[in-house]
C-alpha cells in the first residue's frame, strides 16, 4: 500500500500543494531567501486625459492616474510587479532605492540593464526588500518620463519592529513633482535636436497638485489634515526632473529620522533640503490646542547653474481639524502663515544641511563604513560642450556648439542594447568598454577659470570591480560653464558619505577629516556646486550598476556612467541568470 493512504485526506491534500507549490516556486527559492510575503501589482502602462493649471494634455501614467498609485511592502518581502505597455513609447521602470541584490535584471535603467518594454509587451520586475526599509519610490527609467510616471514604494519595518523614533500617528507620503504644460517628449526631444538646454517646467507640485500659488490652480491643491497634539510621519520624496528643493512649514518645526531609506540620529529643522532621487522622513508634531490658523507648506528651488530654471512655488495645506465643540470658522477670518524659506541660491545653507545628517550607528542599526580602502578613484562631474553638426545652427552655451555633460569628461553614449546582457553573455564587443578613466584625463583649476578647450568625449566606457572590492570615490564639481550642484545617484548600492568641502578636493588635507564612525547613508548625494564629496562602500553586489546624475537634462547630456562588479567565489555572490521575460532590443 503506498505511504500516502496512510494520510487523512485534509492532510494529503495539503502535502500535494505543498510540493506543487515547492516546485513551482523553486526558481525563487534558490534565488532569495525570505521570510516576507509575496506582494503583488499591476501597472498598465497607458495615456490618460490629466488637467493642471487650466491646461488638459494627454500624457504617459501608470493605471491611468497621476501620479502613480503607492506601492507598501515590509522588509523581507518579495514584490512582483507587472508592468504592460499599452502606450507607443518604449518604457521601463527603477525601483529607486532597491538593492536588487545580484538581480540587476530587475532594475530597470534603459539600456544599461534592460532593453525596453516595447508597444505591447510586458515584463515582470521581480524584487526583494531583503535588509531594507524606508521610503523609496519607482519612476520611469528613459528618456523624460519619469515626469509622469512616478510613485510612492514604501517599505515598512518587519512585523513586530519598531522605529528608533516615537511611533507616529500617521504616516503620509509628499512627493514633490514638476509639470510641463507642453508634451515632455516634445521638450527634450527639441533641445537635443538644437543643442540648446530645454524649456523649463511651468509648475511644481505636491502629490501631483500644484497648489494655490499657480493661477488656475487652488482647486489643485494638496491639503493635509491633522489634529492636535499628534505626532505625523512625512515621507518625502523628491521626483522633480531637474531641481533641487527646499521645503518647509510655515511655524513648524520639523525632525529628519532618515534619508534614503536609512535612519539617522534626529534633529530638528524648518527646512528640508532635498534633491532628485533623494527621500526624506520627518516627523511633524502637532501643536497641542487648535491653532485657528491655516499654515502652508511651500517647496520652491534651491539653483546653482547659470541657465533659467523653473522660479516658482508649490504649495500644500496643512489644515487643523476642528475641535468637535467648535462651531465652524468661517475661512476668510483664519490667518494663514506662509514658512520663510531660503534664497534661490544658498549653497551655504545646502552644505550645512548636509553635515547635520549622520547615521545612527548603533548596534541594531550599525554604519559598517569600509575603514580601508582598495581602490580610489577620482571623478570630475559637470557640463562641457560638443560640436554642432555640419549644416545645422546649435543653441548652446557658444557658437556652433551643443550642451553636453560628462564624468572625467566622458560623455556617456547609451548603446542600442543593455549593457548587462553584453556582460553575462560576453558579448561586450562594440557595446562598451572597460577603460573609464580612473582620474581627469586632464589636470586644471576644477573650480576655479575654466579651461579654454570645454569640448567633451562621447564613449560608452565602463569600470570593472572585482567582488569586495572596498571603493573611495571623490566626485568634484567644475566650474566649467559655472559652478553646479550634482545630485549623483548610484543603482545597487547605499553608500557613506565620508566628506565634503568647498573649491577643490586636497588629496593630502581632506582625508584626514572624514567622518569614518557614523556618516550618512544615502544612495543619492549632492555633489556641492563649487565643491567636491567623498564617498565609500564595499562592492558587493554583482552586475552592472548606472551611475548618473539625476538632474535629467544632465543625463540625457551625458553626465553618467556604470559600473561592472564581477562575481565572487562562492554560489550566493553570483550575478544571476535573467528571466525568461526579460525584454529585447
Amino acid at each position: 500500500m503506498a505511504a500516502y493512504y496512510l494520510l487523512p485526506s485534509a492532510a494529503l491534500v495539503k502535502a500535494l500543494l505543498l510540493a506543487l507549490s515547492t516546485v513551482w516556486l523553486l526558481p525563487h527559492v534558490a534565488n532569495a531567501k525570505h521570510a516576507g510575503v509575496t506582494r503583488h501589482y499591476k501597472f498598465d502602462i497607458k495615456l490618460a486625459n490629466v488637467t493642471r493649471l487650466c491646461h488638459t494634455k494627454s500624457m504617459v501614467t501608470v493605471n491611468g492616474k497621476f501620479i502613480g498609485p503607492r506601492i507598501i511592502a515590509r522588509e523581507g518581502d518579495r514584490i512582483l510587479v507587472k508592468v504592460v505597455n499599452h502606450v507607443q513609447n518604449n518604457m521601463t521602470i527603477h525601483w529607486h532605492g532597491i538593492r536588487q541584490i545580484r538581480y540587476p535584471w530587475a532594475d530597470g535603467p534603459a539600456y544599461v540593464t534592460q532593453c525596453p518594454i516595447q508597444t505591447g509587451q510586458s515584463y515582470i520586475y521581480n524584487f526583494t526588500t531583503n535588509g531594507q526599509r524606508g521610503t523609496l519610490f519607482y519612476h520611469a527609467h528613459i528618456s523624460w518620463l519619469r515626469a509622469t510616471v512616478y510613485g510612492p514604494l514604501i517599505v515598512l519595518p518587519k512585523l513586530g519592529a519598531t522605529y528608533p523614533f516615537p511611533k507616529p500617528y500617521k504616516e503620509v507620503p509628499i512627493v514633490f513633482g514638476e509639470w510641463w504644460n507642453a508634451d515632455i517628449e516634445a521638450v527634450i526631444s527639441q533641445a537635443l535636436q538644437t543643442g540648446g538646454a530645454p524649456n523649463v517646467s511651468d509648475a511644481y507640485t505636491i502629490n501631483g497638485l500644484p497648489g494655490p500659488l499657480y493661477n488656475c490652480s487652488a482647486q489643485d491643491t494638496f491639503k493635509l489634515k491633522v489634529k492636535p497634539g499628534k505626532t505625523y510621519l512625512l515621507r518625502m520624496i523628491n521626483a522633480a526632473l531637474n531641481d533641487e528643493l527646499f521645503f518647509s512649514i510655515a511655524n513648524h518645526t520639523l525632525t529628519v529620522v532618515e534619508t534614503d531609506g536609512n535612519y539617522v540620529k534626529p534633529f530638528n529643522t524648518n527646512i528640508v533640503l532635498i534633491t532628485p532621487g533623494q527621500t526624506t522622513n520627518v516627523l511633524l508634531d502637532t501643536k497641542t490646542n487648535f491653532p485657528n490658523a491655516t499654515f502652508l507648506m511651500m517647496a520652491r528651488p534651491y539653483a546653482t547653474g547659470q541657465g533659467t530654471f523653473d522660479n516658482t512655488t508649490t504649495a500644500g495645506i496643512l489644515e487643523y481639524e476642528l475641535p468637535p465643540q467648535t462651531g465652524k470658522i468661517p475661512i476668510k477670518n483664519v490667518p494663514v502663515f506662509k514658512p520663510k524659506l531660503p534664497v534661490l541660491n544658498d549653497t551655504s545653507f545646502a552644505m550645512r544641511f548636509s553635515r547635520r545628517i549622520r547615521s545612527l550607528a548603533n548596534a541594531q542599526f550599525p554604519a559598517n563604513v569600509p575603514q580601508t580602502v582598495h581602490r580610489r578613484f577620482f571623478f570630475t562631474v559637470g557640463l562641457g560642450t560638443s560640436p554642432c553638426p555640419q549644416n545645422q545652427t546649435c543653441l548652446g552655451p557658444n557658437n556652433n556648439t551643443k550642451f553636453s555633460a560628462s564624468v572625467n569628461n566622458i560623455s556617456m553614449a547609451l548603446p542600442s542594447t543593455a549593457i548587462l546582457q553584453a556582460y553575462f553573455f560576453n558579448r561586450s564587443n562594440g557595446v562598451y568598454t572597460t577603460d573609464f578613466p580612473p582620474n581627469p584625463p586632464v589636470k586644471f583649476d576644477y573650480t576655479g577659470p575654466p579651461p579654454n578647450n570645454t569640448m567633451v568625449t562621447n564613449g560608452t566606457k565602463v569600470v570593472v570591480l572585482p567582488f569586495n572590492t572596498r571603493v573611495e570615490l571623490v566626485m568634484q564639481d567644475t566650474s566649467i560653464l559655472g559652478n553646479e550642484s550634482h545630485p549623483l545617484h548610484l543603482h545597487g548600492y547605499d553608500f557613506f558619505i565620508v566628506g565634503q568641502g568647498f573649491g577643490n578636493y586636497n588629496p593630502k588635507k581632506d582625508p584626514a577629516k572624514f567622518n569614518l564612525v557614523d556618516p550618512p547613508q544615502r544612495n543619492t548625494v549632492g555633489v556641492p556646486a563649487g565643491g567636491w564629496v567623498a564617498i565609500r562602500f564595499l562592492a558587493d553586489n554583482p552586475g552592472v550598476w548606472f551611475m548618473h546624475c539625476h538632474l535629467e537634462v544632465h543625463t540625457s547630456w551625458g553626465l553618467k556612467m556604470a559600473w561592472i562588479v564581477l562575481d565572487g567565489p562562492k554560489p550566493n555572490q553570483k550575478l544571476r541568470p535573467p528571466p525568461p521575460d526579460l525584454p529585447k532590443c
